[in-house]
């Protein structure tokens, strides 16, 4: 199957949907124009399908291969590098100061959507350097910007992100990785990390790894971590190369998926590093590279549900099985009316996540670029509240949306050598990369909602009202149907939201807590819905192609998940009290 990115769908989305136009005029994009759009997308296009997806099967089939020099990527990989980084694409959003184009992170997310839904395993590459940049960015020392971002942001050296130990997961405050000062400023890097996607490979000249390691005056937990840049080969003051770090990956994870991303096992023998940001403070500057991890990751599951969309999609013109109205013969099974309400809630689902992710992106580039502080802080609140949305309820999506991609394959999906099978196995990753869906449902009801004592998301319900009444305004009946069910969505999240703050301010957070992943997905399937709203109203004045399709997916949205908003709350108020009061019949505790 040949992947086609759906150009005129994410430009609509980027321009009537997610807000881009917001950030034309302000400062940092003064390089940006809508016009560079369609261009953009257009050459994106054509390296994600000339390029990216010939090597996705194949890459999955002969994987990364640990050598005695270190990982080899899979065939065709390096050379597939050498085009992207050549193309500019990973300088897209960064500052021209660095070598950057200055283009809104949004544009840069629908490039990096292309690159996932055509070769996840790749896209997995840059995904990482990006929050490399990101983090050197926000607290590198002006001598560590200007010795590493140049070449970041050109693309000829690689980011990693290094958090998880054997005994540490998600836990960050257990690890034991040591970091001895050394005479010079430096630190000697020694511990063991595990799960570093790309840790080592050889499609660029140098790897950059942001290790979280603990001093040894550290105070204990997560309070006592401290972050270091640590370079697979040393760099010079002129900024040649020099010798090799003592590092190295020591094996690689054998996964049930992204087979072409060397997942490594990666071993610190007193490497050479420098501290970034201050000590013990390291877990902060960390979370800057996560928070746009985990964006990065919620459009994987973006990309991996449009991939298996289109895969369905050609699979169901092709095969005939059964009878049709008005088909001679046996009749392609695209013409059965359940094969059809599968692929359309296939679409309108990734439709929903893509606007959600694009929308993330655009309130990151308000938060920094918008010239008031009020905007700032309103636009911050959006993107705070839109992370944990756009990670978890997209990537549990992409999983979903693969699944039903599967299932219209049928007894062809379940074969390995099929790309419904492959992006099946992909997609699961998504959804426990970047801290666990779970964790991103607690971090929404914590710190997200009741950190701000619901302001995030009263900011978030205040946009859907005036959806609803531009929605209605229109006097269509179909669009106001439409907006009558984003209305009992919305007014189910209200209760739910409600419900959910006076419960968080309670000493015993449990029942809170075991609601927060149904509270998400109530949230995502409202927000969602609220974004399609937007797509079909705005689409009134397309042309008629684009007004049907929006008016379609808008419609099945609310007739489906939006129809079922207010029957889920029950289940967030008291089914996990539910389960909390029988635990120890359950679980013996």
């Amino acid at each position: 199957m040949a992947y086609e990115a759906p150009i005129q769908d994410m430009a609509f989305a980027l321009q009537s949907v997610s807000g881009l136009p917001k950030l034309e005029g302000l400062p940092g994009f003064e390089s940006y124009d809508p016009d560079l759009i369609a261009p953009i997308l257009d050459e994106a296009a054509k390296l994600a399908r000339d390029v990216l997806a010939p090597l996705n099967q194949p890459g999955d089939a002969a994987g990364a291969v640990l050598t005695e020099d270190g990982v080899k990527a899979a065939p065709g990989f390096a050379e597939a590098y050498a085009q992207f980084r050549e193309g500019g694409w990973m300088g897209l959003s960064a500052p021209e100061e660095w070598g950057g184009q200055g283009l809104p992170k949004t544009l840069a997310l629908a490039v990096m959507e292309m690159v996932h839904s055509a070769n996840m395993a790749f896209g997995l590459c840059p995904m990482l350097s990006f929050g490399a940049i990101e983090a050197l960015l926000a607290h590198g020392t002006d001598a560590q910007k200007q010795t590493y971002l140049p070449n970041l942001v050109a693309g000829n050296w690689t980011g990693t992100m290094n958090l998880t130990e054997p005994q540490a997961g998600s836990d960050v405050g257990a690890l034991k990785t040591k970091a001895v000062p050394n005479d010079d400023g430096s630190y000697a890097i020694s511990g063991q990390k595990i799960f570093i996607t790309w840790g080592d490979h050889d499609i660029a000249e140098n790897i950059i790894h942001l290790v979280l390691a603990r001093l040894p005056d550290a105070p204990a937990g997560s309070r006592g971590v401290s972050l270091f840049l640590v370079p697979k080969f040393l760099v010079g003051e002129d900024g040649s190369l020099g010798e090799r770090n003592s590092l190295k990956c020591i094996g690689l994870e054998k996964k049930i998926g992204i087979h072409a991303s060397p997942t490594c096992v990666m071993e610190y023998d007193g490497a050479t590093g420098w501290l970034i940001g201050e000590a013990n403070k390291g877990l902060a500057c960390m979370f800057t590279m996560m928070n746009s991890a985990r964006l990065n990751v919620g459009l994987e599951g973006v990309a991996v549900g449009e991939a298996a969309y289109q895969a369905a999609f050609e699979y169901a013109q092709e095969r005939k099985q059964g009878k049709a109205p008005g088909v001679d013969g046996p009749a392609p099974i695209l013409h059965h009316a359940d094969v059809r309400r599968t692929l359309t809630t296939m679409r309108a689902r990734v439709a929903a996540a893509r606007a959600i992710c694009y929308a993330c992106g655009v309130a990151a580039d308000l938060a920094d670029a918008a010239t008031d502080e009020q905007a700032r802080h309103a636009a911050k609140l959006r993107e705070d509240l839109l992370t944990p949305i756009a990670k978890a309820w997209s990537t549990d999506m992409g999983v979903d949306v693969a699944s039903l991609g599967l299932q219209i394959h049928g007894g062809m999906g379940f074969m390995n050598e099929t790309l419904a099978a492959q992006l099946y196995r992909d997609s699961r990753i998504a959804p426990i990369y970047e801290g666990t869906n779970g964790i991103q449902a607690i971090d929404l009801v914590g710190r997200k909602l009741s950190g701000t004592n619901g302001e995030s998301m009263r900011l978030i319900l205040g946009d859907i009202d005036a959806t609803i009444r531009e929605a209605r305004a229109t006097n269509e009946p179909q669009l106001v149907q439409i907006a009558d069910r984003l209305r009992a969505g919305a007014d189910a999240l209200r209760e739910a939201t409600d419900w959910m703050l006076a419960a968080m301010k309670e000493r015993d957070q449990d029942k809170a807590l075991a609601g927060a992943t149904a509270y998400l997905a109530l949230a995502g399937d409202v927000i969602g819905g609220h974004f399609l709203t937007r797509a079909a109203t705005a689409a009134r004045s397309s042309d008629p192609a684009s007004r049907a399709r929006n008016l379609a997916l808008a419609g099945f949205f609310a007739e489906t998940a939006l129809a079922e908003a207010p029957g889920r709350v029950p289940g967030i108020v008291e089914g996990g009290q539910t389960f909390l009061e029988g635990s120890e019949a359950l679980f013996g505790v």
